[in-house]
């Protein structure tokens, strides 16, 4: 039974005022569940940044609370965050047989499979998460195959969780989205509704993965002397699958290229979630035994990554494949936002080497696995919540959302856009945000987890903008005077062989102001350092107008 004082506790870590790192917080008195653990990629300015996760300071504080994770669907914003979450927390997670074997190629590089529960579920199955929540699990048409919403069931009402989706209504892999079960929640009542923003700005409705399908029939049927390349998400496993079934038709053999579409393409595979006859598929090795009508290469570097296949390949830095002139390259994705210039890049090195390149805007060579606005007032329609909070997006996105669902009867007053860390309280009557809880970004660079803050990353840009000016003294201990140098060294701020005036003289500032502390016999090193600071920073500005780091290093001998 409820206590009338005790209120449901909801809260984000992550997806709110941004396109990633999702995750979602439901708490009620000792119980905790978390609903997906993503990871966003990096901003411009997050130099030498690999991937941002979210903060889980709240949910470290309050270990013994947490009942398991509960994922939605395997793609990187929702399942990115896994390993580096169950680091900390022995805790089981809950997802799909696709959701979780993609989740375990991330624990296996981690050295955790050994050490996390997984438990898979079904469609339709319910899961009893301690002695408050009732996890229902309820089958939505994504991008990505094993996609489900959540139905839970909490002392004050119902929540349900729309997970990433749209209405297909002609999947490709799956069962269709279960709207029905959707409008049976709906009549017995539910008390909060959370549902995905991403596409609320766009009216009509997402097309259907199958119409993909077809365009890529129509580009291999014009293509018969083409060698065709296409670059998509390696967990878009549904755009994989009609890639290789229109190969197949065309008499032509796949490869695959890039490390993440290698491993998901294996794990789907043995999951049964990919159908890939061994007639069809070769290994990258082999292409150069086909003529170019006989194959076609899936890739990653959709996005334009730098590191990626495709992009390596439009800059000639391919062990395996080089673009020749002729080859017909769809890239079938949309820009993530942010990707638009990396993208841009890619296309026109593509074009320089004489390729074909079709994408987005030219062809319908991809479909969101986001609801539009048609979709999302149906599944509003069919939920009738008493209270809404719209999530999985920037804020335009959420305030979007909040008009729809205005207009689809929700009261004003009901409708909470949230930010990361603000917490939704609800009794079986009432809402209200009440306070917050830590959140924020935590940024992951190479092994470090966190050891990169605001101050690392300010350094990082003034480098990059400016350079770095080194100065070496060494001084005599017992004498303290200077026993060597001034010597300058310069990065990123002239190239000093061009500059040995400039340089010249800057030696000459420092050595200035080490007599001066000389004269008055200062020899506290940190007073010393900041006097060659401040001069050489003035000479220096007043020279160039340019603010280069300065580093000065002080050696006794």
């Amino acid at each position: 039974m409820a206590s009338k004082k005790t209120k449901l506790r909801v809260f984000a870590l992550g997806g709110l005022h941004e396109i990633g790192k999702n995750m979602y917080v439901l708490e009620y008195g000792d119980d905790i569940i978390v609903v997906d653990c993503g990871v966003m990629f990096p901003e411009d300015d997050q130099l030498g940044i690999d991937l941002v996760i979210p903060d889980f300071t709240y949910l470290t504080k309050n270990k013994d609370k947490i009942r398991g994770v509960f994922l939605t669907h395997g793609h990187e914003d929702h399942i990115g965050a896994v390993p580096y979450f169950c680091r900390e927390f022995n805790v089981p997670l809950y997802g799909t047989l696709l959701t979780l074997g993609l989740a375990e190629l991330k624990l296996k590089e981690h050295n955790l499979l050994g050490t996390t529960e997984r438990i898979v579920v079904s469609p339709g199955e319910t899961i009893t998460a301690g002695k408050h929540f009732q996890i229902e699990f309820i089958s939505v048409t994504h991008s990505i195959a094993g996609a489900v919403a959540l139905a839970i069931r909490t002392p004050v009402g119902l929540v349900v969780h729309s997970g990433d989706f749209k209405v297909d209504h002609t999947p490709m892999q799956g069962d269709r989205m279960d709207l029905q079960r959707f409008a049976e929640l709906g009549k017995k009542g539910v008390l909060l509704f959370m549902c995905d923003s991403t596409n609320v700005e766009y009216k009509g409705y997402t097309i259907s993965e199958r119409t993909v399908g077809e365009t890529f029939h129509n580009i291999f049927n014009q293509s018969a002397s083409r060698r065709i390349m296409v670059a998509t998400f390696s967990s878009n496993i549904p755009r994989i699958q009609q890639i290789v079934k229109a190969a197949e038709d065309y008499n032509r053999k796949v490869a695959f290229v890039g490390r993440s579409m290698l491993n998901v393409v294996k794990t789907a595979s043995e999951l049964k979630c990919l159908d890939i006859p061994d007639r069809v598929m070769i290994d990258v090795s082999e292409i150069n035994n086909y003529p170019d009508e006989q194959l076609v290469i899936i890739t990653t570097g959709s996005q334009g990554e730098p590191m990626s296949a495709l992009a390596r390949m439009a800059a000639s830095d391919h062990r395996q494949v080089e673009i020749k002139p002729g080859d017909r390259i769809i890239i079938s994705a949309s820009s993530i936002p942010g990707n638009e210039k990396s993208i841009s890049r890619v296309i026109n090195d593509l074009f320089k080497k004489g390729a074909d390149v079709i994408y987005e805007g030219l062809a319908e060579i991809h479909t969101s696995g986001h609801a539009k606005q048609e979709e999302i007032k149906l599944l509003h329609a069919l939920v009738q919540p008493r209270f809404f909070m719209p999530i999985h997006g920037e804020y335009k996105h959420l305030k979007h959302h909040k008009e729809l669902a205005c207009t689809m009867g929700t009261p004003r007053d009901n409708v909470f856009i949230q930010g990361i860390g603000d917490v939704l309280e609800l009794g079986a009557e009432n809402c209200k945000t009440a306070g917050s809880v830590p959140s924020g970004q935590v940024l992951v660079d190479g092994l470090g987890v966190g050891d990169v803050g605001s101050i690392v990353l300010k350094d990082r840009r003034h480098l990059s903008q400016d350079g770095i000016i080194i100065v070496v003294i060494s001084f005599n201990g017992e004498e303290g005077t200077v026993a060597a140098g001034p010597d300058i060294i310069s990065r990123g701020f002239v190239y000093v062989r061009e500059s040995e005036n400039l340089m010249e003289e800057a030696r000459n500032i420092v050595k200035k102001a080490l007599d001066k502390c000389e004269d008055r016999n200062i020899v506290e090193w940190s007073y010393i350092k900041t006097q060659i600071r401040d001069n050489l920073k003035e000479y220096v500005w007043q020279k160039t107008k340019r603010s280069p780091m300065i580093l000065p290093v002080i050696m006794e001998v």
